[in-house]
This record gives structure tokens, C-alpha cells and sequence, in this order.
């Protein structure tokens, strides 16, 4: 069973920076891994991603800004954030697909930005 735990979150003023982390249990190397994020009466949407030979997508609103890594060895995915800006509070989710392909999410945490 495929668990992703997600850690790194809270509040931070607007400049500041916060770096999110999430544990995938069950699934090793997955072809992808990556995050999104939902703000309130928002779609989610995709934020970056990672693939398993080191390839990256950004959201163009973030690029710049954000910095996503892979450590296969630990199973981990983490989203480096650094100048954030307000419109950045989001709740973000874990996402990884594995090789059949499937997808599976975490639970989410919270970001919040403040001016």
C-alpha cells in the first residue's frame, strides 16, 4: 500500500522561504513525483514535478522562486519555496506516479503567506 506523508508547512511572511517534504512508502522509484496545490475556491493545480531521471517542471508562476529534488535512496520528494508571495498560500499535495501507472496523493499541508 502506497503511503505519502507530507511535512514542511506553516506561515511565513512574504519574502520568506519554507521547505516542503514528502515520504512515499510502498512504491520505490516512482516514475514521477511532484506538487500541487489548491488555494480556497481554486482548482488544484500542478506546481513542479520530477522525473525519475532528474527532468523538472515548474508552473510559470514559480519558476524562479521554487526548487523541486528527488532522493530515490529515501524515497522523498522536496519543494524548495523561497520568495513567496501571498498568493502562494495554498494547501499542497504530495503527488507521485508509480510505473503502472498510477497516481497517488497525500494528505496535504498547509501554506500560508502573509503580507
Amino acid at each position: 500500500q502506497v503511503r505519502l506523508v507530507e511535512s514542511g508547512g506553516g506561515l511565513v511572511q512574504a519574502g520568506g522561504s519554507l521547505r516542503l517534504s514528502c515520504a512515499a512508502s510502498g512504491s520505490s522509484s516512482p516514475n514521477a513525483m511532484g506538487w500541487y496545490r489548491q488555494a480556497p475556491g481554486k482548482q488544484r493545480e500542478l506546481v513542479a514535478t520530477i522525473t525519475r531521471n532528474g527532468g523538472t517542471y515548474y508552473a510559470n508562476s514559480v519558476k524562479g522562486r521554487f526548487t523541486i529534488s528527488r532522493d530515490d535512496y529515501k524515497n522523498t520528494v522536496h519543494l524548495q519555496m523561497n520568495s513567496l508571495k501571498p498568493e502562494d498560500t495554498a494547501v499542497y499535495y504530495c503527488n507521485i506516479v508509480d510505473s503502472k501507472p498510477m497516481n497517488y496523493w497525500g494528505q496535504g499541508t498547509q501554506v500560508t503567506v502573509s503580507a
